[in-house]
């Protein structure tokens, strides 16, 4: 069955081994801590902000577009710099620049500069994904899927636990209570200044080693394909996780237990990641997502129809299937360019999930117009297209054959 890769593609009984737990561990807590301050807690401050700078919908999606233009869509750009220039400063200065950008945000006192604050935090975000996904992959040793697990499921958990931040904390501080979040980049920071040896010198070893590579060849229709069903996926995701407060606020739900939803919904997508993460070693990367997103669709159908306890079940199986691909396109994409891992980390982690944040300012002006209720009904038909462009993506097999590996 497709479902299942053969002996030749995934070394069949070989257990895989992960090079640098240490190190993996301490870039995925770092990765916890930088996505907690970005696209963790920014969605999540929408209608704190939108209070405060008396914002519609619109604009408070502007603050989602710009967040992610920076964090996100110029991750390309910095995954091609760095594939040339790699430096392990990098890495801290990058989430201590989050912190401050962020903290900062609470301080402002017009709309300009709080756009500018959030671009700064995103900044340092979009610099930190494509090295951190680097090093990621350099302590990998050849369990690719499960280093991508421990790493990613950081980054994913503290977009699950970003919203918790504003009814246990910033619903008493108020927006001014994001100056402490200075202080959390700062301590992200030196938790990556711990490994820097180790990274310096797996750098150097993996120039050398690229001297004499064989070179691995791009298959550019796979991944224009795949970039857009994590695209696609992104709208989803980043779409419930924006719109899910406003949804129940309108419902007289308060935002406490709101944002608790929200926690949930993508609680449940970091276990996804994780789960889906370690499976990927086994089995097709190409079945894996297209099961992502097919078992996605009726729970997106469902949300708007249930009430009680049955909106945490319908959340939590949203959650948990919408992300259980996302390991699986960043090791994914990696294969489709083998010789530009800090590029391919970009276009997955940064470029296609962050035309989540522009779908978020395409979904506020929907929601001025014609109703936040209306977008949910755009969550079952998005994963629906998503599935079928998953069809026409090259099998694992086909991608290793052309890089000699068969």
């Amino acid at each position: 069955m497709g479902f299942y890769v053969e002996a030749a593609v995934k070394q069949k009984k070989q257990k895989k081994q992960v090079a640098a737990k240490k190190e993996l561990y301490s870039i995925g807590s770092t990765h916890f801590i930088n996505d907690l301050m970005t696209t963790g807690i920014v969605p999540a401050l929408l209608p704190l902000y939108k209070e405060a700078f008396h914002l519609s919908y619109t604009q408070a999606g502007v603050i989602m577009l710009v967040s992610t233009l920076a964090s996100s869509i110029m991750q390309p750009l910095f995954g091609m710099f760095t594939d040339k220039y790699p430096k392990s400063w990098y890495l801290p200065f990058s989430v201590l620049l989050t912190g401050f950008g962020l903290a900062l945000s609470g301080f402002v006192n017009s709309y300009a500069l709080l756009l500018l604050m959030i671009a700064l935090s995103g900044l340092g975000s979009g610099i930190f994904h494509p090295e951190a996904s680097r090093g990621a992959h350099l302590a990998a040793g050849n369990a690719k899927g499960a280093a991508q697990a421990i790493f990613q499921v950081g980054g994913n958990f503290g977009q699950a636990v970003g919203p918790l931040m504003i009814p246990l904390f910033l619903l008493a501080t108020g927006i001014k209570g994001l100056g402490w979040f200075a202080l959390l980049g700062f301590v992200g920071s030196l938790l990556i200044l711990n490994i820097m040896p180790w990274y310096r010198e797996s750098l150097e070893k993996d120039r050398q080693k690229k001297k004499s590579q064989f070179a691995g060849k791009r298959h550019i229709v796979g991944l224009v394909g795949l970039t857009l069903v994590v695209m696609l996926r992104s709208w989803t995701q980043i779409g419930v996780a924006a719109f899910l407060p406003f949804y129940y606020i309108q419902q007289n739900i308060s935002l406490a237990v709101a944002d608790v939803y929200t926690f949930l919904f993508l609680g449940a997508g970091a276990v996804g990641t994780y789960i889906g993460g370690r499976y990927s070693d086994y089995f097709s990367h190409k079945w894996i997502l297209f099961g992502s997103m097919f078992l996605t669709i009726p729970f997106a159908w469902l949300l708007p129809h249930v009430s009680g306890i049955w909106v945490i079940i319908i959340l939590v199986l949203f959650g948990f299937f919408v992300l259980s691909s996302f390991v699986v396109t960043v090791v994914y994409g990696q294969m489709m360019l083998p010789n530009n891992i800090g590029l391919a980390s970009g276009l997955m982690i940064g470029f296609a999930v962050g035309a989540g944040g522009v779908g978020a300012t395409f979904m506020g002006w929907i929601s001025d117009h014609y109703g936040v209720e209306f977008i949910f009904d755009l969550f079952v038909i998005i994963p629906v297209v998503a599935a079928m462009i998953t069809l026409f993506l090259p099998s694992e097999k086909t991608l290793l054959e052309r890089n000699g590996a068969a």
